[in-house]
């Protein structure tokens, strides 16, 4: 048998750095699906939904393992590395806040300020691909912090949605969402539900160059 070559094994390598952000948007896409699968059912079937924040967690684990795969085999590429934004981006940027909306924040407002959260998401990834050269290293080469919250830290927010899941915070649950609505739902801007400033909040912690969270 011959043994594979040098070329053979890059890129058997580089199939499986690759593959695994896949995984990660993988799970982000079906999130996304599984957020409008609820949106089409009665509100008191949670089915979808439960999927829809159960696939984001999922799609950590696989982010997380493209980075130690990477490590271990010493290896990376620049195309991984886009991979692997776009992937974040779709998991733990869109997939929560399609599911918010999902769970009732539908209001034009609420719509908009979901899209800042997306959108600082966007930018933190984008910035970190550009200056992630640029910041300190320890001795293995590792960045020794993340500026402003990484993008996967989104997952708390996912946490908190499942909770009012289970209690029934939600659009036609039986507590119905935390904190109402400010406005006249019938009005042409619909009014907004206070909750979503979780969402700005998180958003302007992502693009912070302030806040400097140690790497694990």
């Amino acid at each position: 048998m011959v043994p594979p070559s040098n070329l053979q094994k890059g890129i058997c390598t580089a199939h499986l750095i690759i593959s695994i952000p896949r995984n990660t948007g993988f799970c982000g896409f079906m999130s996304i699906l599984s957020s409008m699968r609820y949106c089409l059912g009665p509100p008191t079937s949670y089915g979808p939904i439960w999927f829809a924040l159960a696939f984001m967690p999922f799609g950590l684990f696989f982010d997380f393992m493209d980075g130690k795969v990477a490590r271990w085999r010493q290896k990376s590429s620049l195309m991984g590395q886009e991979l692997d934004s776009l992937a974040d981006l779709i998991s733990f940027g869109v997939s929560p806040a399609v599911a918010a909306f999902a769970l009732g924040l539908r209001t034009p407002i609420d719509t908009l300020l979901l899209s800042f959260f997306v959108l600082c998401g966007l930018t933190r990834l984008a910035r970190f691909n550009v200056t992630v050269s640029s910041l300190p290293k320890d001795a293995t080469g590792k960045s020794k912090y993340f500026e402003g919250t990484p993008i996967p830290s989104s997952l708390c927010i996912v946490g908190a949605m499942a909770w009012c899941v289970s209690q029934g915070y939600v659009i036609g649950g039986e507590q119905g969402i935390i904190g109402g609505v400010l406005g006249d739902e019938d009005s042409w801007w619909g009014g907004v539900h206070p909750i979503v400033g979780v969402f700005v909040s998180w958003g302007c912690a992502m693009v912070s160059r302030t806040i400097h969270i140690p790497k694990p």
